[in-house]
């Protein structure tokens, strides 16, 4: 037995010692190379939201929803509101997004007319002022609104020793002839929502209607620009203009003072907001059809209209949060006048009638 133990240590010695010869065999339990390290994360999904192009938020507040549920945001800004909405109807068999935000009341019917969205019934809604909840199929949810009123120059005002207007038809008062510049509704949302507004105040029909009213605007020396931009920089006496009086938004007051340069102690211009005098536009968010991240798209809506998203809203895009529990900023609730009775009109006849509206205005009021 000792020699059989002898031979074979000594053959288990010459082969572990031979340079060709094989190594030993030997059995052993093998540790994992993954054991005690992390698996690899799961890639990072992306979701798209196409918008129009004035969409703002906080870094901060996308990157907390990007990390909480491993996504990319890809924002994909399509020009203004009809433009980017005419893009998302033409491509809804092969959508270019997830998600669309931006649609407003003055094309909400437009915008389910042609069947682009999902349906959500989000359990946010609860936190949702309830006038703002147009779509009763939770096609499109509120996510924000702002009125568009008339702006006036206080110190302007009070040096020519005139009261501001308190009412659309004020206007009208040779007191303010030559004082007001507006927008072409066919080229300016707040320009379009002014249009509504005087619609909503004085009808198509009867004695006097929003044709005679602009006919009156016309012949009280109204000025019509493009855009708000070339209303506003160009024409408005706080921007070097000579016009104390601007179509603009109730959102503009506090703007005025949070950029003021040099500082300011209050805001150097107001709103006109009596009864109907401003158009109250309110944005939503849809689903587009054919999403394939539901689920992300669900979340990101709720998302939207979550405290923290609403609250960031003010000071990125200068309107109001649809969130009841939001809290605004200081120089909106000092600054900022919210319109008790803005004037509003059923969405399905601002679609069904916009393109008439605006071209018996143009030939009352530019032809």
């Amino acid at each position: 037995m000792k020699k059989l133990n002898l031979l074979l240590l000594l053959t288990i010695f010459l082969a572990a010692c031979s340079g060709s010869g094989s190594a030993p065999t030997t059995t052993a339990t093998l540790t994992p190379l993954s054991a005690g390290v992390p698996p690899t994360a799961t890639p990072a999904r992306t979701l798209t939201l196409m918008s129009h192009s004035s969409f703002a938020i906080s870094e901060t507040i996308m990157e907390t929803f990007e990390a909480e549920h491993n996504v990319t945001i890809e924002l994909l800004p399509a020009g203004d509101t009809g433009a980017a909405l005419n893009q998302a109807i033409l491509t809804k068999d092969d959508p270019l997004a997830d998600l669309f935000f931006g649609v407003d009341n003055t094309f909400m019917g437009r915008a389910l007319a042609a069947h682009i969205f999902e349906p959500y019934p989000s359990p946010l809604l609860a936190e949702i002022r309830d006038e703002l909840e147009l779509d009763d199929t939770y096609h499109l949810l509120p996510v924000d609104y702002g009125d568009v009123c008339l702006n006036y120059d206080k110190a302007w005002f009070t040096a020519q020793g005139l009261e501001p207007p308190q009412t659309l038809t004020d206007l009208t008062d040779p007191a303010y002839q030559g004082l007001l510049v507006a927008e072409n509704p066919a080229t300016s949302s707040p320009g379009l929502a002014f249009l509504l507004a005087t619609i909503a105040q004085f009808g198509e029909t009867g004695d006097y209607t929003y044709l005679d009213y602009w006919a009156d605007l016309r012949a009280n020396g109204v000025l019509i620009t493009n855009g708000w931009d070339d209303a506003y920089y160009g024409y408005f006496t706080r921007s070097g203009g000579e016009r104390p009086l601007v179509v603009s938004y109730a959102s503009s007051p506090p703007a005025e003072f949070i950029y003021a340069d040099p500082p300011v102690s209050e805001a150097p211009t107001a709103s006109v907001v009596g009864e109907g005098a401003c158009f109250r536009q309110i944005e939503f968010v849809g689903i587009l059809k054919g999403t394939q991240n539901r689920d992300l798209a669900e979340a990101f809506v709720d998302y939207m209209l979550s405290q923290p998203f609403q609250e960031d809203i003010p000071l990125n895009m200068f309107v109001f949060p649809a969130n009841v529990n939001a809290t605004l900023p200081a120089a909106f609730v000092e600054w900022a006048q919210i319109p008790e009775q803005p004037a509003t009109l059923p969405s399905a006849d601002i679609d069904a009638n916009r393109d008439a509206w605006i071209e018996a205005w143009t030939e009352v009021v530019l032809r």
